[in-house]
């Protein structure tokens, strides 16, 4: 029985040893379901931020708007396709204004927040990869911004479809009391269906959340080294800025008699191109607003790009990251 006892002791030693020898297991990367249960809180977290209902209040007010018959509406530059188009504007400017300003403020608040409740350290403690964090946080933001997209979208295309009925069954009324010919009736009902609902205007919606996603990587990689959310809002408003003005400022680079002719010329004009997001390549909304058809080969495009600048912004992210102590 002596023997067995300490034959049993001598292995539990021996396993003991081996485990302590033995490499710490690292957790892999990037996770699916990890990084759902971070991109999950965040999600709950930015909900409960009831500063940011404003903002959302605020558009669907303006879409909602347009169910009125507001004074510009009566003016004579608001005739029949006319008032659709302005219709579509306001909404895609304020779907536009809600993306770009959450985007970049939830962002620089997520890490300053999570350092200041102390969530950070609870997170990276279990061990939780870095690069699984930052990515969470990064779905999070922009699950919350995809759907507040969705419901202004639904909104919008319901309250266009109700105005471009009420503007064919005008102007087919008009054209009875003028009695106009049958082929200008169809043209005229043809344009004014044009301007309605279409799936070109899922193109723009599609084309604002894409160039929200982009901010909200720029955001989140100088959140993680800036130790001010005025800073990271700030620097990422001018980012945004540059990059709608970096296509009109490379051109006249490149137009110039001795930067357009030079290698350096073309190599900077290249290099602030990768460096900084161009916003100019999201700017499809006018189109849609026009009624204009959107290939998909362009959506596809904008995708591509997307995905590109924020992959990278995201991985440069985590090497910034990495290197902090918490």
């Amino acid at each position: 029985m002596i023997a067995m006892i300490a034959a049993s002791a001598l292995i539990d030693e021996n396993r003991t040893r081996i485990a302590m020898s033995a490499p710490a297991t690292q957790p892999r990367w990037l996770q699916p379901g990890r990084i759902g249960v971070i991109a999950g809180h965040t999600f709950t977290q930015l909900v409960r931020m009831k500063v940011f209902y404003f903002m959302a209040i605020f558009a669907l007010i303006v879409i909602v708007s347009n169910f009125l018959k507001l004074p510009y509406f009566e003016g004579p530059e608001a005739v029949a396709e006319n008032e659709l188009r302005m219709l579509k504007s306001a909404s895609f400017g304020a779907m536009k204004l809600f993306a770009v300003v959450f985007a970049i403020t939830a962002t620089a608040l997520l890490l300053p927040r999570d350092v200041e409740d102390r969530t950070l350290y609870t997170i990276l403690a279990k061990p939780v990869p870095r690069i699984d964090y930052l990515v969470g946080k990064l779905l999070g933001v922009l699950a919350l911004i995809a759907a507040a997209l969705l419901l202004m979208d639904l909104m919008m295309t319901g309250v266009l479809s109700f105005r471009t009925q009420q503007v064919v069954a005008q102007q087919m009324e008009i054209a009875a009391a003028r009695e106009w010919p049958d082929d200008t009736r169809e043209a005229v009902r043809a344009e004014i269906l044009r301007q309605g609902p279409s799936w070109d205007l899922q193109a723009g919606v599609l084309a604002i959340f894409l160039q929200a996603t982009v901010l909200a990587a720029v955001a989140l990689l100088i959140s993680t080294f800036s130790t001010s959310t005025l800073f990271t809002t700030i620097v990422s408003f001018l980012v945004y800025f540059i990059g709608h003005l970096q296509a009109d400022a490379r051109d006249y680079w490149l137009r110039g008699a001795e930067a357009g002719q030079g290698f350096l010329g073309k190599f900077s004009s290249l290099a602030a191109a990768v460096i900084l997001p161009d916003f100019q390549l999201f700017n499809v909304i006018d189109a849609a607003i026009e009624g204009q058809v959107i290939a998909a080969a362009v959506v596809g495009k904008l995708a591509a790009v997307a995905l590109l600048y924020a992959g990278a912004y995201t991985l440069l992210s985590w090497f910034v990251f990495s290197d902090k102590e918490f």
